[in-house]
């Protein structure tokens, strides 16, 4: 299966995939982090693209597109070079935006960080949430801060541009002439059935066509295969973990399920705003209040710029240091409790901060970890038997002469496929590897010469999967016989006669229309179905899309002479047609509404290109050196 997805992914279809993602930087964000090493991909002006940073860039891209983990080898080189190229334009941009002193505010940061949907919890930015997202993805709140402040200069300079096209009214109507302009068409349509009666279709041509098309029609090879495996999962999962078993295990490995320090804390936050002095002024009036005796809680209702916690009284809940803003977490965890510290300065604005409670630190309870010991348990338990099963499967093929024999010596079944061809994909799930170890020359030529069937290797498809094979049955490929494609090829003769007795048809109606003779009664005495004159627009979703693409695209007709001509139809046959009058587009049958829509997408296209536009501009006066051994280097699909 493997090589016909690698068989298929060549010439235009492999190239259409790697156009897909050609530009697309422009449309979605990155972070464009700069890895410091030894070597680099790219440098543009004098900054360095990593070669590190753009191995994940290509990885990034393999695994959101595993169909491209298929390309052959000079389109993956092909894929990589696109990548490289939009890395190096983000680069571009990012160095323009450094140089023209764009900016971003930790007001506009903190806008944009409280609105994304994975950090709220009933509807409302939640901090703790933030902190363990950012956890999970093993991304520290600096960091991640950082590559929004990227994504958003860049998102401003986009909108700069696109925001800034102008498209006049003159050049607006020139537009919806051109884009709901109709088209007055004559048609005929010459069906297969109107020329089915003509077919003939003989026995000898039928011979004649097996006879000249040597290489068609083959049979390809089959074998029946038979094997014994071994999986890593069906062996976890017989093992049997008892209940005194997982105790002894928890108290041996308790340590590493420690759980780190938590306090309890409430916070009230302050932004900068415009004037930093200003908002340290009021974060000292708001301490100076609480430690008179006003209300914790009611304060960070009345204050916090917290969103998410104000509500709660500024109850963060409970957390750990790294879980925590850097100067917050710093303070929090050097308080005792009922402890008021202020104005604590963060990224965003100054803090006043209570500490309620400090849990601490130490194993988590056995409940709690029970079914993580156990899935634990059983892998490793698991593991041990399954590294003793390949073990014993190699000692048995020494001596084994039969699959079965292997079979009876591990305790395991024989699996049997028959007529496993090179493009199938069960019950090996398209591996390569199984496809090279049955279809190996030794095995078959084994089984061909001795009549047995001869064991392979211990092939191991993947990590958890160990499998030998053997061959009972090999059939090579073969041309199939006459009788058994006789129809096939019968069918081939008929829709080659069809197609040809309609472009003839097609072409005696068109001569004798250009000739004088009347469209209708010419098309009925060639057996097709004339229609009426009709409308065609552009936007017709109904509208044969032949037609159509030939029609718009036609010459126009002077009064005197329409334009003629004829294409295939998306029904199998043939349209003559008749071009007869061409109908601008009227901008003031269009309700203002739509219209007005239609300017503003029209505007928002031309923005886009012009920021494409800009973007190459850019491109081309930078200075930009590639590495192309870094660009060369074979990546771990080759």
């Amino acid at each position: 299966m493997l090589q016909n997805i690698r068989d298929n992914l060549t010439g235009k279809v492999a190239l259409i995939i790697l156009g897909a993602i050609a530009l697309s930087f422009v449309f979605v964000g990155g972070a464009g982090f700069t890895t410091v090493g030894s070597s680099y991909a790219a440098r543009i002006d004098g900054v360095d693209i990593g070669v590190n940073q753009f191995e994940a860039a290509y990885r990034e891209q393999l695994q959101a597109n595993p169909r491209f983990a298929a390309l052959p080898p000079e389109y993956r080189l092909q894929l990589r070079s696109n990548i490289l190229e939009q890395l190096v334009q983000q680069q571009v941009i990012d160095n323009y935006l450094e140089e023209a002193g764009f900016k971003i505010t930790d007001e506009q940061l903190t806008e944009i960080v409280h609105q994304f949907p994975e950090f709220h919890v009933d509807g409302r930015f939640d901090q703790a949430t933030y902190m363990l997202y950012l956890e999970g993805a093993a991304m520290t709140p600096a960091r991640f801060e950082a590559s929004q402040k990227v994504n958003l200069r860049r998102l401003q300079l986009q909108r700069a541009i696109r925001g800034s096209s102008v498209v006049s009214p003159s050049a607006y109507r020139r537009y919806l002439n051109l884009a709901f302009e109709s088209r007055v068409i004559t048609t005929a349509t010459i069906t297969p059935e109107s020329v089915a009666s003509e077919i003939n279709v003989t026995e000898e041509m039928i011979v004649a066509a097996y006879d000249e098309n040597t290489t068609a029609y083959f049979l390809p090879e089959t074998v029946d295969v038979e094997y014994v495996e071994i999986h890593r999962d069906a062996v976890a999962a017989d093992v049997n973990v008892t209940e005194e078993q997982l105790v002894d295990y928890y108290e041996i490995n308790k340590d590493r399920f420690l759980q780190d320090e938590q306090r309890r804390a409430r916070h009230i936050l302050i932004l900068f705003g415009d004037d930093e002095s200003a908002a340290e002024t009021v974060a000292n009036e708001v301490l100076t209040r609480i430690r008179s005796g006003e209300s914790f809680a009611s304060l960070a209702v009345q204050y916090s710029k917290d969103s998410a916690t104000s509500v709660n009284g500024g109850d963060l809940g409970a957390l750990t240091l790294l879980q925590l803003p850097e100067a917050l977490g710093a303070a929090v965890f050097s308080m005792q409790t009922g402890e008021i510290q202020g104005p604590i300065k963060g990224d965003f604005g100054f803090h006043v901060a209570r500490l309620d409670e400090i849990l601490e630190s130490g194993p988590l309870p056995y409940e709690q970890v029970r079914a993580s010991l156990l899935s634990e348990l059983q892998e490793e338990q698991g593991e041990g038997l399954y590294l003793e099963l390949k073990r014993n499967m190699t000692d048995a093929l020494f001596d084994a002469t039969d699959i079965q024999q292997l079979a009876d010596v591990l305790g395991g079944e024989v699996h049997k496929v028959t007529e496993f061809k090179r493009d199938s994909a069960e019950p090996f799930g398209g591996n390569q590897l199984a496809f090279d170890a049955i279809f190996d020359p030794r095995l078959l030529g084994g089984q061909a010469q001795s009549g047995g069937a001869q064991l392979s290797d211990v092939i191991e498809l993947d990590i958890d999967r160990t499998i030998i094979f053997s061959v009972s049955k090999y059939k090579q490929a073969s041309r199939d016989v006459l009788e058994n494609v006789r129809d096939q090829i019968a069918e081939l003769l008929r829709l080659e006669q069809s197609e040809s007795l309609m472009a003839a048809s097609a072409k005696r109606v068109l001569d004798a229309i250009r000739a004088g003779e009347e469209f209708a009664a010419t098309a009925a005495s060639a057996g097709a179905i004339a229609q009426a004159p009709s409308t065609m627009t552009r936007s017709a979703e109904d509208a044969d899309q032949f037609l159509s693409a030939v029609i718009f695209t036609a010459v126009k007709p002077t009064d005197d002479n329409p334009t003629l001509g004829s294409t295939r139809n998306d029904a199998g046959g043939y349209t003559v047609y008749s071009l007869d009058a061409v109908i601008p587009g009227r901008p003031e049958s269009i309700p203002l509404v739509d219209r007005d829509r239609g300017r503003l997408e029209l505007v928002d296209q031309t923005g886009v290109g012009d920021f494409i536009a800009f973007v190459q501009v850019l491109r081309e006066k930078a200075e930009v050196i590639v590495n192309e051994d870094a660009l060369a280097a074979q990546d771990l699909f080759q």
